[in-house]
């Protein structure tokens, strides 16, 4: 009587019993066992080669590419190199249950004579794996003296996941015994990121698959095509290195006696490829099968109930897996989705056109019918335009509420319709002649887009009134209507008219199905900006702040990115009215870099963002720097401008224009006009502000106090800016008068006390206090110091040089002399400091990367402190060193304090 198995248990057969079945009762299928065949024109490419071989030294290696990449192809052919055993399993929709998974993987192993695969012993459920049998494999493997190779090709065929949880148990536990070669198109749902970090992990991906030239030529000289290099380049442009786009093409192309004026004819008329794939691929097919294919071809995707829709039938879905299994030019994408190969959908169009005359129109208006209610968005819009029905297509994105898509771009995630543009330029074919309420919304929106506010409102006006003869239906298009509406009026300075779309916004909102409004979440981050910047216009700053907070907190990714950066550059702009520098720069170069993120940058950048930058540059004497962001804020402004930019484009440049000395400059720009449909009471304040300033500069004070009379009831900046005045005329209580009623310094930031301060001080120096005078001219001095603010200090005049005895703006600000000794500092013999090693001024953002490297700031954390990219970190830090003559950060931080910069 025969000893029984030591490694029998549930859910598994022992090594002794014979299986040829797997736990489904059916035969194994000796092909997926077999290293596929490779073609006669297979080219091998080293690279590839020498890189698969590092496989050898990692336990796992995942060839990572799409279809008709050529990595089956790749693999199989390494593999037949190795004159070692290789265990390869072809991967099939069957081996979702992990019984039947693990029975072919078992016996792959045991084709290759992997007698390991024996002891473990045979899955008997098809829907489960005793762990036990796993354990055994795991350990067999582990013992073994050479690793066993196992290729899975198709991986990405395998779904379920405790399959890959339990691959990745053997793979852990057979330790150098194994080395796993997953072939897929997707990642699998492995611990890659481990691998990676322990350098176990050797990665072949789709970049790397493609074809070079020079590989694409020698594959040419396969087929007995040889090109000239600008021909193969030509090509590999064409077909991105695909390998099979590559394949077909050089098939084509044998075809002709002349293959580079081929090519050249390919790209324009495709006429022999034409033939080739007609003949050869399309006439090979049933009639009813060619009728098929041919209506298929205005979709860039289809399932079978789309291609049914197109075809007035109900048999598409076997006809197309039969020629996807065929590999007829029908690639499956999954879930019931296919599509046609590029070429061979372009040749089967222009063949649709010439044998069935005016059909394209109708099919495209069939598959908008049919994917307005099962498909996405991009898909409709492109096929309603190319049908030509424009009140559909309209309808359609009104419908959906994706009319904010105009104004923050479709973001729709991975692009399924590249026919489809954005949405400017699909409706700019829009036939003018295209009627009803939605058509017109679509060209409000596109005329708001290009700031044509004039053309919007009558388009406006028109849908609204046939809008209202259809009240009780059509929510989303009022609703869309109401927004415009609230688009329109933050682009003209309406607060009043801003205040009330918005109030009907959030009415009609309450009758749209909440799923609908969370597909859209550009439509509330585009409301609450422009909502905001109408209330920043107005002045009502809390207001406006609540709004724009909201935006800039907002999720949506992408699709909220533009209200984002226009509403964090608001916010920098109130910050810097507020007199708050430094947050305001903070502000700025957060919106510059969520811009940049999502490429809103181009080509000059946001322009509210430089421009902010332009004006705190301006306050910390920074000159040309301002020049530069003021340069780039207004190649970036649109034309017309929404107010709350032109105004503070005219501020900032007026502001330059006097710190130069301008004065005329000055005083023009800030007589520029901004239209808008009410003033703005900080336009006009900060506006007289510049203009009292430059008449204080030519030697007119009574006329700057009087400029300024009416803005000082605004308090903050142009209540200091009138005390100044009054106290340059010589009247020194009329000036303390004004700053009594200052608001405290946590609404006015460091700009605005500091001037304040600095008032005071001058008014009390007059009146012979010079103790009072020098705390306040001390106590303006540090908190300019904080936020390297020069301006305020320059504006004061010759006074505080006088009161203080030396150059105010010396140390920290220019170095103009000696810097003050901090404690323990050596001293010359004479008893005086030595002037500062600095060869030249430290620039305001080189300042700011020194404070935060006293910090102890590692560079990637002062990079993320300042909004900038690490290596702008490393540019200030050599220059800082430069100045500073030293060579390292701790040197950089002791000199920096020996000359009072920290």
């Amino acid at each position: 009587m025969s000893e029984p198995s030591a490694v029998s248990g549930p859910g598994s057969a022992g090594p002794g019993k014979a299986r040829d079945v797997d736990p489904l009762g059916d035969p194994f299928l000796r092909t997926r066992l077999a290293v596929p065949a490779r073609p006669t024109t297979f080219l091998r490419r080293d690279r590839l080669a020498g890189h698969l071989d590092q496989a050898l030294g990692t336990p796992l290696t995942m060839v990572n590419g799409g279809a008709g990449a050529g990595k089956t192809v790749l693999v199989a052919d390494w593999a037949d190199r190795l004159e070692r055993p290789v265990a390869w399993l072809t991967a099939d929709a069957s081996d979702q249950a992990p019984g039947v998974f693990w029975a072919y993987l078992l016996q792959a192993l045991r084709a290759c004579g992997v007698r390991e695969a024996e002891q473990a012993g045979h899955p008997a459920d098809p829907v489960s794996v005793d762990h036990t049998l796993l354990a055994r494999l795991a350990a067999a493997l582990n013992a073994r003296e050479e690793p066993v190779i196992v290729v899975v090709d198709d991986y990405d065929r395998v779904s379920a996941p405790e399959i890959t949880e339990q691959l990745g148990f053997v793979l852990q536990h057979a330790g150098p015994g194994m080395c796993l070669i997953l072939v897929t198109r997707t990642e699998p749902l492995l611990p890659l990121h481990r691998y990676r970090a322990e350098g176990t992990l050797t990665e072949i991906r789709e970049a790397e698959l493609a074809f070079t030239c020079e590989e694409a030529a020698t594959l040419l000289e396969l087929h007995g095509l040889r090109l000239a290099r600008d021909a193969a380049r030509a090509l590999v442009e064409r077909t991105r290195g695909w390998a099979a786009g590559l394949r077909l093409s050089a098939l084509a192309a044998q075809q002709s006696s002349d293959p580079e004026n081929y090519l050249k004819e390919f790209e324009a008329g495709q006429s022999t490829i034409a033939d080739f794939l007609l003949a050869e691929v399309l006439k090979r097919q049933p009639a009813a099968t060619q009728d098929l294919l041919l209506r298929v071809s205005v979709l860039d995707r289809f399932c079978p109930d789309l291609a049914n829709a197109l075809a007035g039938r109900q048999d598409a879905g076997p006809i197309l897996a039969g020629l996807h299994r065929a590999n007829a030019f029908v690639e499956h994408l999954g879930h019931s989705w296919y599509r046609l190969h590029p070429l061979f959908s372009e040749i089967l169009a222009a063949h649709l056109r010439v044998r069935l005359p005016g059909l394209e129109a109708e099919l495209h208006r069939r598959a908008a019918a049919w994917l307005r209610s099962c498909g996405p968005l991009p898909e409709t819009l492109a096929h309603g335009a190319a049908a030509g029905d424009w009140e559909f297509t309209a309808r359609a994105l009104v419908d959906d509420l994706a009319i904010g898509q105009f104004f923050t771009g479709p973001r729709t995630g991975v692009r399924t319709q590249p026919r489809s543009a954005d949405l400017g330029e699909l409706f700019s074919r829009m036939a003018p002649d295209a009627g009803g309420p939605e058509a017109r919304l679509v060209r409000a929106a596109r005329a708001l887009t290009d700031h044509d506010v004039d053309r919007a409102r009558t388009q406006l006006r028109h849908a609204r009134q046939e809008l209202d003869a259809d009240r009780p239906r059509r929510v989303a298009a009022r609703l869309s209507c109401a927004l415009l509406e609230v688009l329109a009026a933050g682009l003209t300075g309406a607060p009043g008219r801003a205040e009330h779309a918005a109030q009907t916004v959030w009415e009609l909102q309450q009758e749209i199905p909440p799923e609908l409004l969370d597909r859209h979440p550009e439509l509330a981050a585009l409301l609450q900006t422009h909502l905001g910047s109408a209330r920043l216009w107005a002045g009502r700053f809390d207001d406006a702040r609540a709004a724009l907070r909201t935006a800039a907190a907002g999720s949506g990714g992408a699709s909220t990115a533009v209200p984002r950066e226009e509403s964090l550059s608001r916010l920098a702009l109130m910050d810097y009215l507020d007199g708050w520098p430094g947050r305001a720069e903070r502000g700025a170069l957060a919106a510059l870099t969520d811009a940049e993120r999502f490429s809103l940058s181009e080509p000059a950048g946001p322009a509210l963002g430089h421009l902010v930058l332009a004006a705190v540059a301006v306050d910390r004497d920074e000159l040309d720097e301002a020049q530069t962001l003021l340069d780039r804020a207004t190649a970036a402004q649109p034309e017309p401008p929404d107010p709350v930019a032109a105004a503070g484009l005219v501020i900032a440049r007026a502001r330059l224009q006097l710190a130069r000395g301008q004065v005329k400059a000055a005083l023009r720009t800030a007589e520029s006009a901004v239209p808008a449909a009410v003033a703005s009471p900080w336009a006009e304040g900060h506006t007289a502000l510049v203009v009292s300033a430059a008449h204080l500069a030519e030697g007119a004070p009574e006329t700057a106090a009087k400029v300024l009379r009416d803005a000082a009831e605004q308090g903050g900046a142009c209540a200091v800016g009138a005390a100044r005045a009054q106290l340059a005329a010589g009247n020194a209580e009329a000036a303390l008068d004004l700053l009594a009623d200052l608001p405290a310094a946590e609404s006015s930031g460091p700009a605005v006390t500091v001037r304040a301060a600095l008032v005071r001080a001058q008014a009390a120096a007059r009146a012979g206090d010079e103790a009072t005078a020098r705390r306040l001219a001390a106590q303006a001095l540090a908190d300019a110091r904080r936020e390297r603010l020069r301006r305020p200090v320059l504006e004061a005049g010759p006074w505080l040089r006088r009161l203080l005895g030396a150059d105010p703006l010396a140390g920290p600000y220019g170095h103009r002399n000696a810097a003050p000794r901090a404690p323990g500092a050596a001293r010359t013999p004479g008893g005086e400091q030595p002037a500062p090693l600095v060869v030249e001024e430290l620039s305001g953002r080189e300042q700011d990367v020194l404070q935060r490297l006293a910090l102890m700031l590692s560079t990637e954390e002062i990079a993320a402190d300042l909004f900038v990219s690490v290596n702008t970190v490393k540019t200030h830090l050599k220059s800082v060193y430069r100045k500073l003559g030293v060579n390292r950060r701790g040197e950089a931080v002791r000199r920096a304090r020996d000359l009072g910069l920290l």
